[in-house]
């Protein structure tokens, strides 16, 4: 296992850094008041992925309490997610499947009836990578999304996510960590 993930966030509270982001969404899970749509963007390492996993995790987790956000981490749906075995899950890297035909296949995927869990959740990861007719592919689908379908597009480069997608989603900036945060981050790790 590699140490970004054995030493990943697995609950809302602790994570390091972000913490306007962390609030909103944890007020999203509470009041279920969750967005169809999210991109995150920000440099690497910044905790974009880790918070769409949580927030997948959080939304499918079957013995979350009411008035909580905190997945309970132990139930099938929480270990299933965690271990990147969750069909409801899909983890898509834009970098290396850019084009329109992947998200033609996604788009055939939306319409797959969930495994028992609340949402499927497509996370598209370095979403800017996206070709010009993929882009448009998936215009149309967040125009007019399933129920219980949500999307969370990350990026490093904003810049070149068009003005049509990012209208289309609830749009958070992560920023750099601060120094003092590394360090009692990294302090924890070693003790």
């Amino acid at each position: 296992m590699n140490l970004y993930n054995k030493y990943r966030s697995q609950k809302f509270d602790e994570v390091v850094g972000q913490e306007h982001i962390v609030t909103v969404l944890k007020n999203a899970i509470i009041y279920d008041k969750v967005s169809h749509a999210y991109l995150f963007s920000g440099p690497r390492g910044t905790g974009k992925t880790t918070l769409a996993r949580l927030l997948a995790k959080s939304l499918n987790c079957q013995d979350r309490k009411k008035n909580n956000y905190e997945p309970c981490n132990v139930c099938a749906s929480c270990k299933e997610i965690t271990q990147g075995f969750s069909m409801d899950i899909i983890e898509i890297d834009a970098a290396s499947n850019r084009g329109i035909n992947e998200i033609r296949s996604l788009r055939d995927k939306i319409h797959f009836v969930s495994s028992g869990n609340k949402y499927k959740i497509f996370i598209i990861d370095e979403v800017h990578m996206l070709t010009p007719e993929a882009f448009n592919a998936l215009l149309k689908t967040l125009e007019e999304p399933p129920k219980n379908v949500i999307f969370i597009l990350a990026t490093t480069e904003l810049h070149k996510v068009p003005e049509t997608i990012i209208s289309r989603t609830q749009s958070f900036n992560f920023t750099l960590h601060n120094l003092d945060n590394i360090v009692l981050q990294l302090e924890k790790i070693a003790t």
